[in-house]
């Protein structure tokens, strides 16, 4: 009997911890893995916000897929369609090149990408945090508009540069928003003519308060930190539009600012939609064993599916990386199961915690619902990082060692631009390059 090929499509959390699965549960003369994605790595997303404010090199969150899963084949590539009755899939390589590959076994686990909002102007000024060339291109941007703030002797104009909007108070938007006032002072800080500029930082959010997600405590935390740090927090608030030079709130005030961050959220990969499979909530539907209803070779795992949460009877599990990590796992034990005629296990889980970076010495965490804040909660979250890390770990640590002891490199390499990073993509982990030459010719925030 040959071989029997499992494809898993996305190499994220749930993509990634079902290849690791299934090479320790099966042997190389019984399954071929194959991994379908457009990058050769795996990122690490939480730390990304630390990328994007110099303190960390992007390598150090970058995970070599083939590096660290020599059993798996990688395949370079972003999946285009599935056609669950033949068992095949198509997709296209980074060079444009069309191909298809045939499975016995197919896990879904094609993630999520920035969350859009029908509101005018967001998708062409604003930029979201879901991949390394965004945060690169932040990281660009903002040093490139206090660089720009310092050379104009307008003052209008050195005010807009000297202001940032950041629209939505989860998990990134509080982190970006915590290193954000550091980051651009360390910049400011290069040039004499900002000695007495004032720079914003403003964190918006429709909900009523800081992390809406979490413990009332840890939300508070994270306010006074923000608070202390000078980022002026509108909560109850949205933008209306977005302009090349500033963004108007529902409230009617109009804000000139060139940098609008966008992290209002996520929405399960666009391929979800196309696939002609039973969703809910917009993710793919599956049983509590992961499993396509009517497919019995298809799982599905991660946000791109709409697993059932045991603890909300008729709710769906949160897109965090936390479950995506546990139900590639399940993922992978299923398919060994159902080839080896076992018994598949359904999801459950244990909410361990979360925890929040605010840069410099704070944090907030509950780690097994215990509250912290300050630095002991910033010990625990840099802890539980380098331990959900597959690899890379000493790479981030000496990071995070000089960070501590030597001044931060700020400058601008350049190598992002705007045109490249569209809000609107069904990739944020690759630029875009065919939206280079348009950003050179088309007005957009600089």
């Amino acid at each position: 009997m040959g071989r029997n090929r499992v494809v898993i499509v996305g190499g994220g959390f749930a993509g990634y911890h079902a290849a690791e699965r299934l090479a320790e549960e099966t042997r190389r003369e019984e399954v071929e893995i194959v991994l379908v994605n457009p990058t050769d790595y795996f990122l690490y997303l939480p730390l990304l916000p630390e990328v994007a404010a110099g303190i960390l090199d992007p390598r150090a969150i970058t995970v070599s897929l083939p590096g660290t899963l020599p059993r798996v084949r990688l395949v370079l590539g972003e999946v285009t369609s599935v056609d669950p009755d033949h068992q095949e899939i198509t997709y296209t390589d980074p060079e444009d090149t069309p191909g298809r590959l045939s499975f016995d076994q197919l896990i879904l686990a094609a993630g999520s990408v920035n969350k859009l909002l029908p509101i005018p102007g967001v998708a062409t000024h604003g930029h979201g945090f879901r991949g390394i060339p965004e945060a690169l291109y932040f990281r660009d941007h903002v040093t490139r508009q206090i660089e720009l703030a310092a050379t104009t002797t307008d003052q209008a104009e050195r005010d807009a540069r000297c202001t940032f909007v950041v629209v939505g108070a989860g998990y990134t938007g509080t982190e970006i928003a915590a290193q954000g006032p550091d980051f651009t002072r360390m910049l400011a800080n290069r040039h004499p003519e900002l000695a007495n500029q004032s720079i914003r930082w403003k964190l918006l959010d429709v909900a009523p308060r800081l992390l809406p997600g979490l413990d009332q405590r840890l939300s508070r935390a994270a306010t006074d930190v923000l608070r202390a740090r000078g980022v002026e927090l509108l909560t109850e608030t949205s933008i209306e539009e977005a302009g090349t030079n500033g963004v108007t709130l529902d409230n009617g005030q109009y804000v000139p600012t060139h940098s609008l961050i966008w992290c209002v959220g996520v929405r399960p990969d666009p391929l979800v939609e196309s696939l002609g499979l039973e969703t809910r909530e917009g993710r793919i539907a599956v049983d509590e064993t992961l499993n396509v209803p009517g497919y019995p070779r298809i799982f599905a795992c991660g946000d791109a599916a709409g697993v059932p949460d045991r603890g909300n009877p008729g709710g769906l599990t949160a897109m965090t990386a936390q479950h995506a990590t546990r139900q590639g796992k399940l993922a992978a034990s299923n398919v060994v199961a159902s080839l080896r005629d076992g018994t598949p296990k359904g999801y459950r889980h244990r909410d361990l915690g979360f925890v929040v970076d605010l840069g410099a010495h704070q944090a907030a965490a509950n780690p097994l619902h215990i509250p912290m804040s300050g630095f002991p909660a910033k010990v625990v979250t840099r802890g539980y990082h380098l331990m959900a890390m597959p690899a890379n770990r000493l790479r981030v640590a000496v990071d995070w060692a000089l960070e501590a002891a030597a001044e931060r490199q700020c400058v601008q390499l350049g190598m992002v631009r705007s045109g490249t990073v569209p809000l609107d993509t069904s990739s944020p982990e690759v630029p875009d390059l065919r939206g280079e030459e348009s950003s050179a010719t088309t007005s957009s925030p600089s």
